[in-house]
């Protein structure tokens, strides 16, 4: 055997070896940054403060805490989805510098890290840990402490507790909702949870004519020049006249809901959805089109994980209502997670860009067609996912997001304004 022969098989045998160790190896989809790779130090509080439990903030806040207790942030770590998710992927530390962020929350202290990656945390028992505390997740203290002092949109010097005043609320956003990307073996046009790079991207192709181009990243996502246009507290934390404290005076203040993807009222008013009959190509078809349109999200809908998608299902009905012909549509965000992380085509709704689906059949058949039915649906999990990390609540992971059937009048066609379609 020649060298030049051996030197070939030799370099096939590591390729190999290589992409069989890439489609095994466990898979880190983000950067562990700085400002997310150890929990919030809780080393200093307030003396007002005892326990850092929303209760505590509850004595004076009752309308804050009673919106916070609604929301998916109170659910953090309680979540039934998120706990499987958890376990299936080894119950990594990292993860809880988001579903628990302060450290009282974690049973364990990080000491340091074995990697330079900061994904092999060096732990040991915490002895501040607060199981309690723990279950609330995203809790109050998350958000409004940081080294010992309690911020807010308004400073304080009240007596309770002073208050630090923070110009920018979108920033305390960011410390969870932005993760990067950047790596040599990444190739994401938007990282893991690219709502920034989203917003950022859509307001771009709307102010194109300014030929400002933005920044964009090693990993080709757009990076947001500040967190203050981004409008994550504008639009998911909305304005409310009222008291800040029990007994004060009323001030515009905002609510603590943080409404997304979880709420099927909050995802139904950033879309605009329109079922209308359209001239066929023959005189015995009859033609709809759906136009759907995210008219209400600044990101792309739906936004998050890349599980979450949207279908879109056009049906022509028999008389006993099952499904004569169909048309079905995904809009998601499809990814190669292996050997290499490459983005390989989003079909989401991005702002203000209208999507159009057609359905054209013939009503000539016999039996002819009844109905015709639209029906649009919310994935929050991929269902492929779901069933390979043994979640059982199906019905928790989707909801309709709308749904519209016409009765065909084979006879005699009804006018336009007699069924509400042109």
């Amino acid at each position: 055997m020649t060298l030049k022969r051996t030197i070939i098989i030799g370099l096939v045998l590591l390729t190999v070896a290589f992409l069989a160790w890439r489609f095994v190896r466990p898979m880190n989809i983000f950067v562990v940054s700085g400002h997310f790779e150890r929990p919030i130090s809780t080393a200093k509080i307030p003396k007002s403060l005892e326990t850092l439990r929303a209760e505590e903030c509850a004595g004076c806040h009752q309308e804050f805490f009673d919106e916070w207790a609604t929301s998916i942030h109170s659910q953090a770590w309680t979540d039934p989805y998120f706990q499987v998710d958890f376990k299936f992927d080894g119950s990594q530390q990292i993860c809880l510098n988001c579903h628990t962020p302060l450290d009282r929350q974690q049973e364990n202290l990080v000491l340091g890290f074995r990697d330079t990656d900061k994904w092999d945390p060096i732990l040991e028992p915490n002895p501040d840990f607060d199981r309690a505390l723990q279950h609330e997740g995203v809790t109050c203290t998350v958000c409004h402490l940081r080294e010992g002092k309690i911020i807010g949109p308004f400073g304080s010097s009240s007596a309770a507790h002073p208050v630090e005043k923070i110009e920018d609320g979108n920033q305390i956003c960011a410390g969870c909702h932005v993760v990067a990307g950047e790596r040599w073996d990444t190739f994401f046009k938007f990282p893991p949870c690219g709502t920034v790079a989203e917003i950022q991207t859509t307001h771009a192709a709307t102010t194109a004519k300014e030929n400002a181009a933005p920044k964009v990243g090693s990993s080709g996502e757009i990076v947001a020049p500040d967190t203050a246009s981004l409008g994550c507290v504008e639009c998911h934390m909305p304005l409310v006249e009222r008291p800040l404290v029990e007994g004060g005076e009323g001030r515009l203040v905002r609510r603590h809901l943080w409404r997304g993807g979880h709420d099927p009222e909050m995802v139904k008013s950033g879309l605009a959805i329109e079922l209308l009959e359209k001239t066929p190509s023959g005189p015995e078809k009859r033609k709809f089109t759906l136009t759907i349109t995210n008219v209400g999200a600044a990101h792309y809908l739906p936004t998050g994980t890349p599980d979450r998608h949207l279908t879109v299902s056009l049906r022509v009905l028999n008389r006993e209502g099952d499904v004569a012909e169909e048309d079905n549509h995904t809009l998601k965000r499809t990814i190669l997670w292996r050997p290499f992380i490459i983005d390989l085509w989003d079909t989401r709704l991005q702002r203000g860009q209208p999507r159009a689906y057609d359905i054209e059949f013939s009503v000539a058949e016999n039996p002819r067609p009844a109905a015709l039915e639209a029906v649009v649906q919310y994935f929050l999990v991929d269902e492929k996912r779901r069933k390979r990390i043994g979640y059982e609540d199906k019905d928790a992971t989707s909801y309709e997001v709308f749904r519209q059937r016409v009765v065909l009048q084979t006879e005699e066609r009804p006018s336009a304004s007699e069924t509400g379609y042109e």
